[in-house]
């Protein structure tokens, strides 16, 4: 966990009443969570609920949130939109904020949520895109398009996600969605052992996807897309800037690039792969890490 990340972990443990907690619901989907999510649930102790719905964990995920104060269910698993859905469908506010497990909220956050849901009726928005302080190694990256990464995480509770397998989003109707000034901050890999396990997941998750939507691996697309992320991140996006952090980020985003039209061709080549097996969805609840949302 990054520095910021503790330090806001620490300030989000004030003992509040309901009366002084701020009127939304956080949402938490949770998966062999139990070393995150106390620290999460902690961050967002300024929520008036908390629901963490957690499916086939086998590290005690369910239990630790309970310790922790939230309310933990267990909910079948599709996708994390459809998780997600299943724990808006019980939120008890008007308002819902999406958080992961290896996010972090802040009391900064909270008070700006609490200033949007007061006057949010007067403004006519029902939705909002939260920008993420995204770290890895333990510094905070700036450049290569990471700083864009702003998904919409705070909603009115009628809103839903769709419940496709990767990079799900909330339907906002195509209406007009603002955004927050305060961040969440967001760690997606503590050490590149996890990096290079989520890489595998995902880019096995996305060419299931991309297969079934018809979509299929050229050769252009082996040989051009790799080394296009690396220029677009490391050059175009200023990835430099980060130094070796940097370097290193776009060197893994071209290399994730390369897993998932290596997957998707080599399901083509595969006998059968036509009329194979469905797609499967990320079961970890968290949404795609940053270089992955463009």
């Amino acid at each position: 966990m990054s520095a910021a990340a503790k330090a806001a972990t620490a300030e989000g443990k004030a003992d509040l009443g309901d009366d002084a907690r701020v009127p939304v619901t956080v949402v938490i989907a949770a998966r062999n969570e139990a070393a995150e999510i106390a620290d999460c649930i902690a961050s967002v102790a300024w929520a008036r609920e908390v629901l963490v719905v957690e499916n086939d964990s086998t590290d005690g995920t369910l239990e630790a949130a309970a310790r922790a104060g939230a309310t933990a269910f267990r909910h079948p698993f599709r996708s994390i939109g459809a998780q997600r859905n299943a724990a808006i469908a019980r939120a008890s506010q008007g308002w819902v904020l999406v958080v992961d497990a290896d996010e972090r909220g802040t009391p900064s956050l909270g008070e700006e949520v609490r200033a949007i849901v007061a006057r949010a009726d007067a403004e006519g928005r029902e939705a909002f895109r939260a920008r993420r302080r995204n770290f890895f190694l333990g510094r905070e990256i700036r450049h290569g398009g990471w700083e864009r990464d702003r998904p919409v995480r705070l909603f009115r509770r009628e809103l839903r996600y769709d419940e496709r397998p990767v990079h799900e989003h909330v339907l906002t109707g195509g209406k007009e969605v603002g955004a927050l000034r305060e961040p969440l901050l967001h760690t997606p890999y503590a050490t590149l052992d996890e990096y290079f396990e989520k890489l595998g997941r995902y880019s096995r998750w996305w060419a299931r996807q991309a297969h079934a939507a018809g979509r299929r691996a050229s050769l252009g697309d082996l040989l051009l897309r790799p080394p296009a992320r690396l220029v677009s991140m490391l050059l175009l996006r200023g990835g430099w800037r980060d130094g070796a952090h940097g370097v290193v980020l776009a060197t893994l985003a071209a290399l994730s690039v390369a897993a998932k039209y290596a997957q998707l061709w080599a399901m083509e080549s595969a006998a059968g792969a036509v009329g194979g097996t469905g797609v499967e969805a990320a079961p970890d609840g968290r949404g795609a890490p940053p270089e992955r949302q463009s």
